[in-house]
Order: C-alpha cells, then sequence, then structure tokens
C-alpha cells in the first residue's frame, strides 16, 4: 500500500517547530511564560475573562466538577453519544451521571432530551454538560435557560467545537461562555489545534477560575491574599487549601499550541472548504449515504465529517466496509458508542433505552477529515466507496 489516508492527522508546520525549538533552548520548559501568553490568546480569541490551560482535556472536564464541588450526593446530566471522558470527569468526583438521549440525525443533546433526564435526575441535579459533537452546537440558549431555571450549573463540552460561533445575530465565539459557567477545550492532535496533549477551561466567573487553578497545581496556593494561615511567612511559603492534582500543561505544549492558535481562521476555513466538497462529491450515494445534518448557518469550525449509513440498504455491515476501506487504504472511525453501553456504566447506572442515541450510533461513520487534505484525497475516497459498494 503507497497511501495510507488516516480519519485524521495533525498538521505541523515550520513555525511550529521554531516556536517549540525556542522553547527548548530557553529557561522554561513548564508554569514559564508560554503558558501565560497561550492562556492570554486563547481568552482573547473566544472572549473569555479567564483560560485555566492544563494537560489533557479529560483533565479541563475533571477540573470542572472539582471547581463546582460535585460530590456523591450530587447528579450531573451528559448525553449519551460522546466521548466516556465527558463522564468521567464528573464521575471522578462521584457524582451520578444520568445520561441523556440525543438527535438520531446530529447526536446533539436537544432541550426535550435535557428535559426528560431532569425528570430522572431529581433533586440531587447539579450539572449538565453539552457536547458540541463534531464542531455544531447545542441548542445551548434553550438549554442554558431550562438550567438556570433551577439552578443548574452548565459546562460546554467543546472538545470539538474551537473556532464554532454560537448561532444569532450577535453570535460570539464558542468558549466565551455566553450560556455557561465553564467550556472545555481539547487540543489532542486529532484536534483542530494540536498541542500533543493539552486542554484547557474557559470561563467568566473570577471565583471559578481561582479554584480551578488551585486544583489544576495540587491544591497549592501561592497568593498571599487568599492564606489562611496569615501573611506571607518567607518567599518560600506557600499552603495546600484542597486536594489538587499535577494537570499542569507544559511550555513546550503551549508554544505549539500558541502558533497554531495563530492560524485557526485558516484551519477552520480550509476544514469548512473540505465539507463543502464532500458533501456534493457524496450526493451520488444518497439516500444510503448521507452526511449529518447541519443544524445552524453560523460558522461552525468542523472538527469531524460524520456520515449516516443505512447498512441494511447498502447491503454490508459497518465491521466490513471498514475494513475494506483500510484495505484500500483510507481510514474511518465511529464517534462514538454511546456510553452507556460501556460496562463500567452498565453495571453502575440504570439508563432506560435511548433511541436516539442507538439509533445515530448504528449508522454513524467518520471519513477522513484534516487540513492536510485536498479534493482529490476526497475523489479517491468517493470512489473507494462506489468499488466497496458495487
Amino acid at each position: 500500500m503507497e497511501k495510507f489516508l488516516p480519519y485524521t492527522r495533525q498538521m505541523i508546520e515550520d513555525a511550529d517547530v521554531s516556536a517549540v525549538v525556542d522553547v527548548l533552548r530557553g529557561d522554561y520548559l513548564t508554569t514559564g511564560p508560554a503558558v501565560t501568553a497561550f492562556e492570554d490568546a486563547l481568552a482573547a480569541r473566544v472572549g473569555a475573562r479567564s483560560v485555566v490551560a492544563c494537560s489533557s482535556g479529560t483533565a479541563a472536564l475533571h477540573l470542572t466538577a472539582l471547581a463546582l464541588g460535585l460530590t456523591d450526593h450530587d447528579s450531573v446530566i451528559a448525553p449519551a453519544l460522546t466521548f466516556a471522558a465527558t463522564a468521567n470527569g464528573p464521575r471522578s468526583t462521584g457524582a451520578k451521571i444520568v445520561f441523556a438521549d440525543v438527535d438520531p440525525e446530529t447526536g446533539l443533546m436537544r432541550p426535550s432530551d435535557f428535559e426528560a433526564a431532569i425528570e430522572r435526575a431529581g433533586p440531587s441535579l447539579r450539572a449538565v454538560y453539552p457536547v458540541h459533537l463534531g464542531g455544531q452546537t447545542c441548542d445551548m440558549p434553550t438549554i442554558s435557560a431550562i438550567a438556570r431555571e433551577r439552578g443548574v450549573a452548565v459546562i460546554e463540552d467543546a472538545a470539538h467545537a474551537l473556532g464554532t460561533v454560537n448561532p444569532g445575530p450577535d453570535g460570539q465565539p464558542v468558549g466565551g461562555c455566553e450560556f455557561s459557567d465553564m467550556t472545555v477545550f481539547s487540543f489532542h492532535p486529532a484536534k483542530t489545534i494540536a498541542m500533543g496533549e493539552g486542554g484547557a477551561v474557559t470561563t467568566q466567573d473570577p471565583e471559578l477560575a481561582k479554584r480551578l487553578r488551585l486544583f489544576c497545581t495540587h491544591g497549592i496556593t501561592r497568593d498571599v491574599g487568599d492564606f489562611v494561615d496569615g501573611p506571607e511567612q518567607g518567599p518560600w511559603y506557600c499552603e495546600q487549601q484542597d486536594l489538587g492534582y499535577n494537570y499542569r500543561v507544559s511550555d513546550i505544549h503551549c508554544a505549539l499550541g500558541l502558533a497554531q492558535l495563530g492560524r485557526l481562521d485558516s484551519l477552520v476555513e480550509k476544514r469548512l472548504n473540505l465539507r463543502t466538497v464532500y458533501n456534493a462529491t457524496l450526493t451520488r450515494f444518497a439516500p444510503v449515504l448521507r452526511p449529518v445534518r447541519q443544524v445552524t448557518d453560523a460558522r461552525i469550525g468542523w472538527h469531524l465529517y460524520q456520515v449516516l449509513i443505512d447498512f441494511d440498504s447498502a447491503g454490508i455491515n459497518r465491521e466490513t466496509l471498514m475494513t475494506a476501506l483500510r484495505d484500500r487504504g483510507i481510514g474511518t472511525q465511529v464517534h462514538y458508542i454511546p456510553v452507556h453501553h460501556h460496562p463500567y456504566y452498565r453495571s453502575a447506572h440504570q439508563t432506560p433505552e435511548l433511541k436516539g442515541a442507538d439509533a445515530f450510533y448504528r449508522q454513524c461513520l467518520s471519513l477522513p477529515f484534516f487540513a492536510g487534505m485536498d479534493e482529490s484525497d476526497i475523489a479517491w475516497v468517493a470512489d473507494t466507496f462506489a468499488d466497496i459498494l458495487q
């Protein structure tokens, strides 16, 4: 096989390499100026008052739960159709996860799905974690209004949605927390900008920002104004005020992230163009194969190109199709197995049938989609599909 087209691939340019080399030749490999510069740049980009960068999107999700003070007395709602980390973050604090259904055409949690999950959660409900699957936003104005009425915190899982803008004439970038208390991002190599590993939480609330930063660094503070035991006792003095973690991200990662963040617009635009070409190229397979429905005309920072396939009509099952594509040099993926079907959550939580999540999962397939692709790659995918389906 001369060429393999993966379902995703990071895009590293000379400027990225130079930024990392500059850090390696500098004085700080971690807890240095590159981390601050990245946090400041991301805050400016999304319109957030505060950004706390951390070691991964999973760490970011855990930090939000810690900052809210979630315990085993609390319940949290998360959509069933997501990566396990969305549920694992609050679950790691002991919170019970109540899974909500999703739209079978988009994989997004709808307000009606949220309300149905609220009835199952009961009075212990403390937070909801809407997931912007593939880069598309949930109906955040409605979900936020429902949550606010009940005193429920809202944390957007925007791991897929950097560069997406909220709908409306004055739509703000996702991450500005227009409809939430906190927003979580991931900078895994599969995402629009890559840091190797890395994540961040954005917020407009200074008290939440303080708690996020505390839990990110072992629960230790060096801020004199926050000391419990009085004024500073010496330049070495610090206080552990809670049980935290080492979730810090290095200057090496942030230098790469900062360089990539400077190209975010062009990376998003390239993905938008690729989606347009995909949509036009794959029309010949309708209605057996169709792209996931687009829910808004607002600018979307697409992370995935997902299609829904009627495998019965196609006369092939998903495993056979994925294997045949891989044998011909094309990688695909499934996003995601509904989390409540995983053994851990199946044994720990009683979840009713969620027909939307199951329907989406049965049909979904993620095709190769990354900024380094061109139109010839999409033509190759389509022609290979045609050859296999014949």
